[in-house]
């Protein structure tokens, strides 16, 4: 009997289009149960622990009450409170973890020390968040599309903002499940092309005025202008990002019934305009809630595989 194979997520391109049909189905089956409070504990006994080197409230509290809702148990730990916090080689502390806990989440700074961590464990790695890369948010957002309007797929997303995690997250999902991706950066702030692969040209182009970003787009999103772990930059950035606030005369050049997406926490008045964030078209609270039913179908995905019912 050969071992079954470890599956890890640490980017959106580690799953295929055939692996998201999947999980994004299940996410729905997943909310239907959770909104009928109908009890479903397929990781009965199973153990997730959570590695925190940056702080958040989404994503504990989404994975935290996720696997709870699977029948499993969470552990908090912060790089602070470890001996990670203390210097210890990150091979050995994936070595250990790992054989205590069915499956991990490590919400870090730099994508080489997660990657370096699930090349030493003995279980699953989900990337709860770095530097580079945020799959998770980026598989609730495109659930969250798909509940409002329908497959993403040939469809138009808009984004506009800083060149983040975000930001070639939505790239590879662009690539991936076949929708067209126009984005919009500051200047000083454009995307790293050496960070995108090559195969992804055709799937997004770039413009340098947010607005001809926007135009006849299906979904528009953005983010913060400083992400955590760039806090020294913020006033240079408001500076150069003022032109790049999501308000209502940018939301007119998409189509009338665009969605407005935003992975919060949001700055009213910077990224986004109050009307914007608090008005019709936009679906942020769907987006967040998503996180929580997204993260368990793939938790349950990664521990269990292929199931039927």
């Amino acid at each position: 009997m050969t071992a079954k194979k470890i599956r890890h997520y640490l980017q959106f391109k580690d799953f295929s289009l055939e692996d998201y049909e999947y999980v994004l189905e299940r996410a729905r089956i997943l909310k239907r149960k959770f909104k009928n409070y109908e009890t479903y504990h397929p990781l009965h006994d199973r153990t997730l622990a959570m590695i925190f080197e940056k702080n958040s409230t989404r994503t504990r509290l989404s994975f935290e009450a996720g696997i709870f809702q699977l029948g499993g148990h969470a552990v908090f730990m912060s790089t602070r409170d470890t001996q990670l916090g203390r210097g210890e080689p990150i091979e050995d502390a994936a070595q250990v973890i790992s054989r205590m806990v069915d499956i991990i989440m490590i919400r870090t700074f730099g994508q080489d020390i997660i990657q370096l961590f699930a090349k030493n464990s003995r279980v699953p790695v989900i990337n709860g968040l770095t530097n580079e890369y945020h799959p998770c948010q980026v598989l609730a957002d495109i659930f969250t599309y798909f509940e409002h309007r329908g497959p993403i797929r040939d469809r138009t997303v808009a984004w506009v903002g800083d060149a983040n995690n975000m930001l070639y997250t939505w790239i590879e999902a662009a690539q991936i499940l076949g929708f067209k991706l126009r984005l919009s950066t500051p200047p000083g702030y454009k995307l790293d092309h050496a960070m995108v692969a090559a195969e992804s040209a055709p799937f997004y182009q770039e413009f340098d005025d947010p607005n001809e970003a926007c135009a006849g787009a299906d979904l528009v999103t953005t983010d913060v202008w400083t992400s955590m772990g760039f806090e020294a930059e913020n006033e240079a950035r408001k500076t150069a990002f003022a032109d790049w606030c999501v308000d209502t005369d940018m939301m007119a050049r998409a189509k009338p019934d665009a969605l407005f997406m935003h992975c919060l926490p949001a700055h009213r008045g910077e990224e986004v305009s109050a009307d914007v964030i608090d008005g019709s078209q936009s679906v942020v609270w769907d987006e967040a809630e998503n996180r929580l039913h997204v993260q368990k179908a793939l938790m349950e995905y990664l521990l269990l595989g292929k199931l039927n019912h």
